[in-house]
């Protein structure tokens, strides 16, 4: 890039000198070379970048395959006894989806290019931290296991088929947090990992 910007540079001047010393005709002519010089420079600027773009890894492609415009959002089957987390989960990916995607959620099958189903197999929860003179646990953590289908309804194509997915979150009734609290923020990382899975694997 310093070589090639010298070398132009040292062209210019060798032109500047001749040109004072032109006829109008060779003038001309030192005009054209001089707008060939500028064409190459750029060229040669612009193949650069494309290959510094390249070498690491920028792109302005999109993350998300382009035929698809739009989005049905069901329901999470929820097979736990747990209550609650399907409500958490979907509204946390149809807002996820909203924002981070090129795609629009609708609730009409019959508008809808895709649809996202699945099912949330397990919600667990582990001690974290002990209390050591009574043994009552100060922190625990809550964690989400969820299996993921994105159909194609317009070819029947499945995106992503049966899909795992986990997230976790820890809680502690001594900050006055609940499994609740937990629950929602588990379903909000649930629904980032389940976007980053809608993105082209290029």
């Amino acid at each position: 890039m310093k070589t090639a910007n010298h070398s132009n540079t040292i062209a210019e001047y060798r032109i500047s000198n001749v040109e004072r010393r032109a006829t109008p005709r060779r003038r001309r002519r030192l005009n054209a070379i001089r707008y060939t010089l500028y064409a190459m420079f750029i060229a040669f600027l612009s193949l650069t970048l494309n290959g510094c773009a390249g070498m690491f890894g920028y792109s302005d492609e999109s993350l998300f395959p382009r035929n698809i415009e739009s989005v049905r959002l069901e329901m999470f089957d929820n097979q736990t006894f747990r209550r609650g987390t399907e409500y958490d989960l979907s509204d946390a990916l149809a807002k996820r989806i909203e924002a981070d995607t090129p795609y629009k959620i609708v609730t009409s099958a019959d508008r809808a290019d895709t649809v996202i189903s699945g099912q949330i197999t397990e919600i667990s929860e582990s001690a974290l931290s002990i209390e050591r003179e009574l043994g009552g646990v100060l922190e625990r953590e809550l964690q989400i296991v969820a299996k993921v289908n994105w159909k194609n309804l317009k070819t029947g194509e499945l995106i992503i088929e049966n899909q795992s997915v986990t997230a976790s979150a820890s809680y502690s009734t001594f900050q006055d947090q609940d499994f609740k609290y937990a629950s929602a923020l588990a379903a909000n990382k649930l629904a980032e990992k389940i976007v980053e899975l809608m993105e082209t694997k290029w």
